[in-house]
């Protein structure tokens, strides 16, 4: 996954891409602290709740921060590697450079894991990064080895339904078909039978074998969004039509299959990535309306930053003491001030992070994947 903007031309750069991604990590890496602390001093519990995931059917702003991650990384897509099939990029180079990423994230989803630590009996294999590689190689291949968009839609479409049927009509041994509980599901399952190592929930795995295979449907869902923008027989207004529309549609099948078939994320339904897909099409729409097509682009300086080194942001905030090194410089602030100079430090976060971000953006350094 590259940090880079990605061109729309040879004058103009699809700046919302890097500014949506930076938005997103933005509540991982410091913003979901402020939003709980302004949530909890104005009495909006509905706020404080939002920056929680939910324990396992249901869907809330905190639980869209991953699938949105993988969304982007598809709009990217049709850029980096459609562009090359259309100037006659040999596929093997492709299928190497995509696989080289995804063994590179595996590897460092392992490292996050604790593997350095020495305990390789106890250690969780599957990871965030390491579902952000595989799901995104997955679309990759899907992507290079069609001939054609309607092909690619076929796939998505087959993903989505095949999952579900997988999920639905599967049975598990001494549980049944259907069971969609932690213990029940067929993820849970496959997990417990082939997934070495350690799960993190116990009887399953959010990021297991199977939910790799469905990340990579909204990751294909990104492509398809990814291809209208592309697109040069559509203007700029109509591109933010159609993402609508998708999205809206998306959105609402999703919702209106939640009685039968539940949104969860943990297990990844068909239900969740549609509602979560429909949700990353309209703020790709609306990202894209306000900071490439209405120009509307200062504001979105501070998200750039953050998106143009995604990988090393997720790392970073999670290897490094940053509360240490923020207690340092506004420590004093929360003795002397109470409650304020609890914001003031929260903002100091904030700032300790995006002062690193933007002197690797001011150097040009930017880890890509």
């Amino acid at each position: 996954m590259k940090s880079n903007a990605i061109r729309l031309d040879k004058n103009e750069r699809l700046l919302s891409l890097d500014a949506l991604r930076g938005f997103d990590m933005f509540w991982i890496t410091g913003g979901s602290m402020l939003a709980v602390f302004l949530g909890e001093a104005s009495g909006f519990d509905w706020l404080v709740h939002q920056m929680e995931h939910v324990e396992w059917v249901g869907l809330r702003m905190y639980d869209l921060i991953f699938p949105l991650f993988m969304f982007i990384a598809g709009v990217a897509i049709p850029y980096s590697i459609v562009s090359k099939l259309e100037k006659n990029v040999p596929r093997k180079i492709l299928l190497g450079k995509v696989t080289k990423r995804m063994v590179i994230l595996v590897i460092l989803g392992i490292l996050y894991n604790g593997a350095l630590r020495g305990d390789l009996t106890n250690i969780r294999f599957a990871s965030v990064l390491g579902q952000i590689g595989l799901a995104y190689f997955f679309a990759s291949v899907i992507v290079i080895y069609t001939k054609s968009f309607r092909s690619r839609l076929y796939w998505l479409g087959g993903l989505l339904a095949g999952y579900a049927v997988i999920q639905l009509f599967v049975p598990v041994p001494g549980i049944g078909a259907g069971v969609l509980t932690p213990e029940g599901c067929i993820n849970g399952y496959i997990d417990r039978m082939l997934l070495p190592g350690r799960l993190h929930g116990e009887v399953f795995d959010p990021e297991g074998l199977l939910c790799i295979v469905s990340a990579a449907g909204i990751t294909l869902m990104g492509s398809v969004a990814g291809h209208f923008l592309r697109e040069q027989n559509r203007t700029p207004w109509q591109k933010i039509r159609l993402l609508g529309i998708i999205g809206a549609g998306f959105l609402v099948v999703g919702l209106l299959l939640h009685p039968v078939y539940p949104i969860i994320k943990s297990a990844w339904t068909t239900s969740f990535n549609l509602a979560a897909g429909g949700i990353s099409f309209l703020l790709m729409a609306l990202f894209y309306m306000i900071i490439d097509v209405l120009k509307w682009q200062k504001w979105s300086f501070y998200f750039r930053v953050i998106g143009m080194n995604s990988i090393f942001v997720y790392l970073f905030v999670n290897f490094i003491d940053v509360s240490r090194l923020t207690s340092f410089l506004f420590g004093w602030a929360p003795e002397v001030l109470g409650d304020f100079g609890q914001l003031i430090w929260i903002i100091g976060w904030l700032a300790v992070v995006w002062a690193i971000l933007y002197y690797m953006y001011r150097k040009q350094i930017f880890l890509r994947v």
